[in-house]
């Protein structure tokens, strides 16, 4: 019962700018996934970066599905050669990284009508019953032995993925 799980996996993919360019990086979301993405929304204005508030800028995808999630984040992992520097995980157990090329993942081909794109991945681990904090109708908070924390997700990342960790 007390398991860490994961919750989630989203893989993003900020393009900084609409067009033909996000449509790319979407069909690359869907090549890995084999999920639809959701476009993402600037926040805010920036005049540098030449973004306006609302203005689609990037995609993601949520994979909730633990046999599709480990399926895909063994691939991710074997890009980065079952390697992650300790500093990747948060104090929630969470772990985020990224990839620079979608071509590294096996069985992907360069394409030159698509390009590179690189993306980051987080993952969310958490205990059965943690949904009492994210319902509508009397929610709770999660006491703190039910959280799962940064030494115990890494653990369960070497555990479950095979992961080498380096202390940097």
């Amino acid at each position: 019962m007390l398991r860490p799980r994961i919750a989630k996996v989203t893989v993003n993919i900020g393009v900084g700018e609409g067009g033909a360019r996000l449509q790319l990086a979407e069909k690359v979301l869907e090549l890995l996934t084999d999920m639809k993405p959701v476009r993402t929304l600037a926040k805010t204005t920036n005049r540098e970066l030449g973004t306006r508030e609302g203005a689609p800028i990037g995609c993601k995808v949520t994979i909730r599905d633990q046999t599709n999630a480990e399926a895909f984040l063994k691939d991710a992992f074997w890009v980065r050669e079952n390697t992650l520097p300790a500093w990747n995980f948060d104090q929630s157990g969470n772990l985020s990284f990224g990839i620079a090329d979608y071509t590294d993942f096996p069985e992907q081909k360069y394409d030159p009508d698509i390009g590179i794109f690189g993306m980051d991945i987080n993952i969310v681990l958490e205990r059965p019953g943690h949904r009492v904090s994210r319902r509508r109708r009397r929610a709770a908070k999660v006491g703190m032995p039910h959280r799962v924390g940064k030494n115990e997700s890494m653990e369960w990342f070497k555990e479950h993925f095979g992961l080498t960790l380096v202390e940097e």
